[in-house]
């Protein structure tokens, strides 16, 4: 068995969010990539945006690191959710390539620190503002694995690609007549469930 190594086992984590939510682009037209999929919006493009100023923010400016990125869909005037999507003239490569950054930047913060250090982060009310590294980190992952779901989904409304990576699915082996079975059998269950709701 190996030493506990509590950085190292944040760093993988969060790393295999990252790899997870930048892989539900793979593949899909600029079209795609920033289709309103849901009554909120959701759309892939808009997720790696929104991931990227999450990790510059939350390891970067709450421990006085600045990146010295300029997201002005974040500054003062911005219009609300401006972070969960990309504009026409936003290329994807810019948006992925700022995210990329943002992993480097927030990578060195980890590194440099301690995981006790304090840190203040900035859009949180005074006297409830301060947060160790090691909980800002947490956050950051539980963050990017929930919008890594949140692609998972909607990549698979788009054309049923699903999983954490190309070589990995993580899903119950079967051809598309074993999920349509599958799935006819979950309806069935749950219209049978609600019947009995309403007697």
């Amino acid at each position: 068995m190996t030493a506990p190594d509590p950085k190292a086992d944040l760093a993988f984590c969060l790393q295999s969010a990252r790899d997870a939510l930048l892989w539900k682009l793979e593949g899909l037209s600029e079209y795609d990539i920033r289709r309103p999929l849901t009554p909120t919006g959701t759309n892939p493009l808009g997720l790696v945006k929104h991931a990227a100023g999450v990790e510059l923010g939350y390891l970067g400016d709450t421990f006085g690191r600045p990146s010295g990125e300029p997201l002005p869909w974040l500054g003062d005037g911005a219009e609300p959710n401006a972070d969960m999507w990309a504009a026409a003239d936003e290329s994807r490569d810019r948006i992925v390539a700022l995210y990329r950054r943002s992993w480097a930047h927030a990578d060195a913060t980890i590194d440099a620190l301690a995981l006790d250090t304090i840190g203040k982060v900035p859009w949180w009310p005074d006297g409830k503002d301060e947060v160790t590294l090691h909980h800002a980190v947490v956050r950051v992952i539980a963050d990017t694995h929930r919008h890594a779901g949140h692609a998972d989904i909607v990549r698979k409304l788009l054309d049923g690609a699903v999983g954490m990576n190309k070589g990995n699915d993580s899903m119950a082996p079967g051809d598309s007549t074993w999920w349509e079975e599958y799935r006819s059998r979950l309806e069935r269950a749950a219209r049978e469930a609600g019947r009995r709701d309403t007697d």
